[in-house]
Order: C-alpha cells, then structure tokens, then sequence
C-alpha cells in the first residue's frame, strides 16, 4: 500500500505541464496551463504553450505563482482507539502504544492562461 502511494505522489509531481481549454474573458478561446510542483517549471508552461499554437504564437492572458509550506502532523495517546475513540468503543482496534508523526514540504503553484494568435 506504501508503494502505491509513493507511485502516484512521483507521478503527480514529476513530467510535464497539463493543459486544458477554456475561454478568455471576450469569449476567445484560450488555454490554462498548471505547471505546478518541486520538480516543474516555468519553461515548462512557455514550451506546453508553444506545443499548443506552434508558429502562430500566443499572448499571456494571465500568469500566477506563488510558493508556500505544508505542514501536517497527527498524535495517537496511549491506549485510544481509531479515530480517537476509545479502544472498548472501536471492539479494540487502534493502538495502544503513544505514536506520533509530523510531515512538512514546500508547495509551488504555476498557472497561466494563452490565447494562440491568429
């Protein structure tokens, strides 16, 4: 189960930029662009973006980023149950050893909308 999740976490932040159609604020057609994640990249969008209207070239409608911090952690205190329930009210399951755990990493967010030139 460990390495089902690993493999979709890598598959989420590795490749290329995505892409879907949408319509400019003038009823153009346009284009949105994510290129979000540690291991993307501007380039990423500029060249999903030439892909898109190839020699005809594109207008930037829109480009957004930002970078932040998660942080998320969770405690189970002796002797309670899933959910923190007590282990008589969950027929005993859950742990009833003190365990703790704490995860944290930096988020990058990239968007950009284009509209191909005619």
């Amino acid at each position: 189960m460990k390495l089902f999740f690993l493999i979709l976490i890598i598959c989420f932040i590795s490749g290329c930029a995505s892409s879907k159609q949408t319509y400019s604020a003038d009823g153009e057609i346009a284009h949105s662009l994510n290129c979000s994640g540690k291991t993307r990249n501007w380039g990423m969008c500029y060249e999903k973006a030439g892909e898109i209207c190839g020699t005809k070239g594109y207008n930037i409608l829109n480009k957004d980023g930002e970078q932040g911090a998660s942080v998320a952690g969770a405690t189970n205190r002796e002797g309670s149950g899933i959910f923190g329930l007590s282990r008589k009210a969950t027929g005993g399951l859950g742990s009833s050893r003190n365990s703790s755990g704490f995860f944290g990493t930096s988020l990058h967010f990239r968007t950009m909308t284009i509209a191909c030139k005619n």
